[in-house]
């Protein structure tokens, strides 16, 4: 099973367990326990701790999933809430027994990295989404210059508007969707 899949079914247990489902809750957690360990022995390779950290971090981890699993919106990807989870935890741990943590500035690309790509899809349809209750030229003046990076000025001339009225445009649509995103 892919990742991003895995990570589905994971999300579709906890919303269930967030619900009350007692089943689905241990499903949970005997499915993400093994990837929870895995990600904690490799965070303790990274930093240098000994392996036996490993279990300990794991343990606190399961320990804050069950008390703030209520924290974790339902509408984003699971996946980097665990991973933040786990990295709290591991620093946590370490800062307890005096070592210092220091992250690699390539490891923190490659979590974006990570998080960009498990966010990338979601983000394409929740915009997508937006922009369609926008009206017509809104619409086509965000996705021209929000999206496809052009400026005012070819935005103006392809829509065959005044630069004026394509900031004017753009400044209430980008009103409008902050007002939807507030409301949902």
């Amino acid at each position: 099973m892919r990742q991003w899949a895995r990570e589905e079914e994971w999300a579709a247990w906890l919303r269930l367990a967030i619900r009350g489902d007692a089943q689905a809750y241990n499903r949970f957690l005997v499915a993400v326990t093994p990837q929870l360990r895995s990600m904690a022995r490799r965070r303790c390779d990274q930093y240098g701790a000994p392996p036996s950290e490993a279990e300990d971090v794991v343990q606190e981890v399961l320990l804050a999933i069950h008390l703030k699993r209520g924290t974790w919106d339902p509408a984003r990807p699971l996946g980097p809430w665990l991973t933040t989870i786990v990295r709290n935890k591991l620093v946590d741990s370490l800062r307890r027994r005096g070592r210092h943590a220091n992250v690699p500035l390539e490891d923190v690309a490659d979590f974006l990295e990570t998080a960009d790509e498990t966010h990338e899809a979601a983000n394409r349809l929740d915009t997508q989404a937006m922009l369609a209750r926008l009206k017509d030229p809104q619409r086509d003046i965000v996705r021209s210059i929000s999206l496809e990076g052009a400026d005012i000025r070819e935005t103006a001339a392809r829509l065959k508007m005044t630069e004026v009225a394509v900031r004017v445009s753009l400044h209430r649509a980008l009103k409008s969707l902050a007002a939807l995103y507030r409301s949902e």
